[in-house]
């Protein structure tokens, strides 16, 4: 999808935004990490030099094969270095996504991934979501979901939808942000295999 959903809104909080050099080497990182996982294969550890790479981040990794989701796996909270959030995300996306079974190593050619690389969550109200700008998380007591900013977009949802359908991704009822649930608000870059320039990936 390769869309930038708010990031500057966030640069001031002193997070960098990714060049698109940064951008490719991510991706490269996911997919060595995506065919060492499927290939049961041991993944060297990458020369990273201090900056945005080094920073904590969240970070999801989207699989998608014929257009479709093939696996989505990733972190919410800035727990690690982002460069080590997507490496483990894309192992995890091909093997660890339990909605699909795990990537099989002939699968790995026809492949896209996709990098969401997340800028800190913060508590929101219902009226302040906007589509295409946050990615929720809502939580009660050990429930807790996620959903990515470019998944409402997809599914043409509301905002009321959106705060629904991660209410039910957290395995609570869609109407919990009503009743106790703490709804969180973020935003990403989001790019791809397919929406980065070929020269640099």
């Amino acid at each position: 999808m390769g869309l930038l959903y708010s990031a500057l809104a966030n640069h001031e909080k002193g997070i960098s935004l990714l060049t698109n050099k940064e951008k490719g080497f991510l991706l490269r990182l996911a997919r060595q990490s995506l065919e060492a996982a499927v290939s049961v294969d041991r993944m060297e550890e990458p020369d990273v030099a201090v900056g945005s790479l080094r920073e904590r981040r969240g970070a999801f990794v989207s699989l998608h094969r014929e257009s479709r989701l093939r696996g989505c796996v990733g972190f919410a909270r800035p727990v690690k270095a982002l460069y080590k959030s997507v490496i483990e995300a894309a192992a995890a996306a091909a093997l660890k996504d339990t909605r699909f079974d795990p990537v099989r190593p002939e699968e790995i050619s026809g492949m896209v991934v996709e990098i969401s690389a997340l800028f800190s969550c913060q508590q929101i109200s219902p009226e302040d979501i906007q589509v295409g700008v946050h990615g929720l998380v809502v939580s009660l007591e050990r429930a807790y979901g996620v959903l990515l900013p470019q998944v409402a977009v997809s599914a043409n949802w509301s905002p009321q939808q959106f705060l629904e359908e991660t209410c039910h991704k957290a395995g609570l009822s869609r109407d919990a942000w009503q009743h106790g649930a703490t709804i969180e608000a973020f935003t990403a870059e989001v790019f791809s295999e397919s929406s980065l320039p070929a020269n640099d990936l």
